[in-house]
């Protein structure tokens, strides 16, 4: 490893990974940047940004996947584009950032983002959750659906536990008790499901599921709480009260994003 590259904050970063690291494990590490912006300009530049600029050199930093969405309803006040980045290993997930600040062409095509002026940002904040893949769903899926893009609602969703002990439980839910299996037989097409290891709302996992609509996603949420398995995994004693929280955003994909 070559320590001398690393700054001192990205060195904090990789001990903080590794400290979560179980011995032989091979899940994706995400990261989620959501953008906060007001107007319609500033939404265009970072569509701008993403689609010409960023995308494509993360693609030659060898991520193929990057997904891209935005609330089907936005907060007129507080809009918001969401920014999956999944990175197959620790060094992806350390070293990508420096090599697409290192690509020429990046730069080049990102300028009006990367040189902006201080009283003409593309955004007002930006914030970041990062995750862990579960061991049962260790890396990103795309979606086998059929119905345009603008048309899908993917759909995001945020467990908030009591406790760190009831999150680790909740965690076990999906991966020992079979709650992904589960969402895999009844073809919710999930994206990712993860742990969250650094956010404002801890502690917390977070997965995303994929419908060709809304009608599709209520007829397969409906086939989920009627299911005997469900019924049988949540009304377990072991596993009582590991949820306090639930948010559940509704989106959909751009059309030039990878998922």
């Amino acid at each position: 490893m070559k320590i001398r590259s690393i700054s001192f904050w990205g060195l904090c970063s990789l001990f903080f990974l590794l400290s979560f690291q179980p011995a032989g494990a091979q899940q994706y590490y995400y990261r989620i940047r959501i953008f906060h912006y007001k107007t319609k300009a500033q939404e265009d530049r970072l569509d701008n940004y993403f689609k010409n600029a960023l995308l494509p050199a993360l693609h030659r930093a060898h991520i193929p996947k990057v997904g891209v969405f935005k609330p089907v309803e936005q907060d007129t006040a507080d809009k918001k584009i969401y920014v999956l980045i999944p990175f197959k290993t620790l060094d992806e997930f350390e070293n990508t950032r420096s090599r697409v600040q290192n690509d020429k062409k990046y730069l080049e095509d990102g300028k009006d983002y990367v040189d902006a002026a201080y009283n003409n940002a593309p955004y007002s904040r930006i914030e970041v959750i990062t995750l862990r893949a579960f061991p049962k769903w260790p890396g990103p899926t795309e979606p086998k659906l059929t119905a345009p893009k603008p048309e899908r609602v993917y759909e995001l969703r945020s467990y908030e536990s009591p406790t760190e002990a009831l999150n680790v439980n909740k965690v076990k839910m999906f991966n020992d008790g079979g709650e992904t299996t589960l969402f895999a037989r009844l073809n919710f097409n999930a994206v990712f499901y993860a742990e969250v290891l650094s956010g404002s709302h801890m502690p917390n996992l977070m997965y995303m599921t994929t419908f060709e609509n809304k009608a599709d996603r209520d007829k397969h949420w409906d086939a989920f709480g009627n299911d005997p398995e469900w019924k049988t995994l949540v009304a377990k004693p072991e596993y009582q009260h590991n949820v306090s929280k639930a948010d559940i955003t509704f989106l959909h994909p751009t059309e030039y994003s990878d998922f």
